[in-house]
């Protein structure tokens, strides 16, 4: 069937048309996994996969799901020595995977040594969409697909913390001097020119906004929409509640070296305190009652997707 369509899927805007249900759940290959501890963390995790699975048979049938196969991949970064793919959610342990597939990769020795810089900068990862079609479809269906998710009001307000509380030279000029000359009135010349300062509110009133002054960014964008959990059958499902114990569960099953833990380190601004619960609670108090359920419907999937309460 491929080499019948070659011409025509070698296209990059090759679709999935229709309905596109996820295969039958494949049995996590587990011949690798050393000692018993990791009893509680499999059973959370089967249990994982198979409300996502459930949750996805039932959209699916309701809503169809298109889009161009070389973005559905964009976000996967591929390690081929242990056969893992990898779709990165900012905001929910990215930083640190992505040293762990460098090491996994023989880039690096060890995930304590590697910058911040090189880790977002560095080319040193593939990305699946740079594979052509057929090195796509086979690493789809033999590798290990895991995705790490994170409460969605959590990794919001942990990215406008992240990115306006901070000085930063792309976001303030970029996101921030749109953000304010759209949704503060009567901003003074030095906030327009610099795009420093922005208040959550005003973050969250551009986020809202569906004729946005700038697009959308991934820190910010919906697991759903960067990932496609319904139309990639994700293997593993981590989530940054409970990151260490579920990324070194997920290091035993591809058969990582025993001395590779997943770090422990904040990446950057380690000194603030995590967001957490209570924080997030502090800057969900700046919105109207409207603001705060508006922003919890734009993260709707996100949190029927990986089961979270909401807020």
């Amino acid at each position: 069937q491929l080499s019948d369509q070659q011409k025509m899927l070698e296209s990059p805007l090759i679709q999935f048309r229709g309905v596109y249900l996820p295969p039958a759940l494949h049995p996590l290959n587990k011949t690798l996994v050393k000692g018993g501890k990791w009893k509680d963390v499999d059973s959370t995790q089967e249990k994982r996969r198979s409300f996502l699975h459930d949750f996805c048979k039932k959209y699916n049938s309701r809503k169809k799901l298109r889009t161009h196969l070389m973005h559905l991949v964009s976000r996967i970064y591929v390690e081929d020595r242990h056969k893992v793919l990898y779709c990165e959610v900012p905001k929910a342990g990215c930083s640190n995977w992505k040293r762990v597939l460098m090491v996994l990769n023989g880039l690096a020795t060890s995930a304590h040594n590697i910058s911040h810089d090189d880790v977002h900068y560095g080319k040193h990862l593939r990305k699946l969409d740079s594979y052509n079609l057929k090195g796509i479809y086979t690493r789809l269906n033999t590798y290990t697909k895991t995705i790490f998710v994170r409460d969605p009001m959590e990794r919001l307000v942990s990215a406008f913390r992240d990115k306006f509380e901070h000085p930063n030279s792309y976001y303030h000029p970029v996101f921030g001097k749109a953000i304010i000359k759209k949704y503060r009135h009567n901003a003074n010349e030095e906030a327009l020119k610099t795009g420093s300062g922005v208040k959550f509110k005003e973050f969250i009133q551009y986020l809202l906004d569906s004729h946005r002054p700038v697009g959308m960014d991934i820190h910010w964008e919906q697991v759903s929409k960067l990932c496609y959990p319904c139309l990639i059958n994700y293997d593993f499902i981590g989530k940054f509640e409970t990151l260490e114990e579920d990324a070194n569960y997920f290091l035993q099953l591809v058969g990582a070296p025993a001395e590779l833990k997943f770090p422990k380190f904040k990446d950057r601004h380690s000194s603030d305190e995590r967001t957490s619960a209570e924080v997030v609670r502090q800057y969900l108090k700046e919105l109207s009652k409207d603001e705060r359920q508006l922003t919890y419907d734009f993260y709707y999937l996100d949190y029927l997707m990986f089961n979270y309460t909401s807020p």
